[in-house]
């Protein structure tokens, strides 16, 4: 299915996105009896989580992951674990019993990293398939904390990767991996500003891109973009 295309202003996009989440909600509940969202950080996380923490979205059968981390605190600054605390799960009171955090703070990313994907396994079974999963995009096209270039995005193996050494501050980093993130029932991807129209393009014009972003939009069942007119502007 080719990806879905919706270009407005914010408040319309936050609309876009609660229509979208209680869409896969629903299903979800009906098919398996929870609903698994993975969230993000960055714009995605700080423009549209309180439009899902309004949403009135059934939050006590709802699993809430992470498609990202920082290896930093939960009290952090830029921790999106934190973020989302605030912006999201204590307004929206999401059970503590439903939220998986990422241990950014584990000195062994490698350990967090295997640890996050017990975690996954553990709630959604083996391999383990998110209903949403709700992510930004960068400049370069990076997704989660999946940057081009980087070893992580050819990783098939592993549910979720530890990444040391990320191109864009801070670098210690864990991430769901494109095999996690593509056999998401539907993949959100936000956009907004001009510098990310390039990456845009890429990922809805250009079949043999190599950008995270592109990728991830061809391997995925269900892609929807959410995009501001700047963001839209070279499609």
């Amino acid at each position: 299915m080719p990806p879905a295309v919706i270009v407005d202003e914010l408040p319309r996009l936050a609309e876009a996105l609660v229509g979208l989440a209680a869409e896969e909600q629903a299903r979800a509940l009906s098919d398996r009896g929870l609903f698994a969202i993975a969230l993000s950080g960055g714009s995605a996380g700080t423009l549209l989580l309180p439009s899902l923490a309004r949403a009135g979205l059934d939050w006590l059968r709802t699993e809430v992951f992470w498609a990202d981390e920082r290896a930093v605190p939960p009290d952090h600054p830029e921790s999106n674990y934190g973020m989302a605390r605030r912006l999201l799960l204590e307004p929206a009171a999401v059970p503590v019993r439903q939220i998986h955090r990422v241990d950014g703070q584990l000195p062994d990313l490698e350990r967090a990293a295997a640890s996050y994907a017990d975690e996954l396994a553990r709630t959604l079974g083996t391999p383990p398939r998110l209903d949403l999963a709700l992510l930004g995009v960068g400049p370069d096209g990076h997704v989660a904390s999946l940057f081009p270039g980087h070893p992580a995005v050819g990783e098939t193996e592993l549910w979720v990767r530890a990444v040391p050494d990320a191109p864009k501050p801070p670098p210690r980093r864990l991430t769901l991996t494109l095999p996690v993130l593509a056999a998401s029932r539907r993949v959100v991807v936000f956009a907004r500003g001009r510098e990310k129209a390039d990456a845009v393009r890429a990922a809805l014009a250009e079949p043999t891109s190599g950008l995270p972003v592109a990728l991830l939009a061809r391997a995925a069942s269900a892609v929807s973009f959410l995009l501001d007119a700047d963001a839209a502007s070279r499609l």
